[in-house]
């Protein structure tokens, strides 16, 4: 009984770890997507609108990735 007990417990601890290893790239991912917009906006305030578009875009790539992995 207790076998199958530890390999759960075992099995469980994996997953979890699978699933914060996961999250990391996305979130250093999104990270650094607003670390250089700020970055440009700061270099060329003019191109705001163009810059926000494409932040987002990328944003929602980084997302869709984090979800099938």
């Amino acid at each position: 009984m207790t076998d199958v007990v530890t390999a759960k417990m075992a099995g469980y601890i994996a997953a979890g770890i699978c699933m914060g290893i996961g999250a990391l790239g996305p979130a250093i991912g999104l990270g650094l997507i607003g670390s250089k917009a700020c970055e440009s906006l700061g270099k060329k305030p003019e191109c705001a609108d163009a810059l926000f578009k494409v932040m987002i875009t990328s944003a929602v790539l980084v997302e869709s990735i984090a979800v099938y992995v």
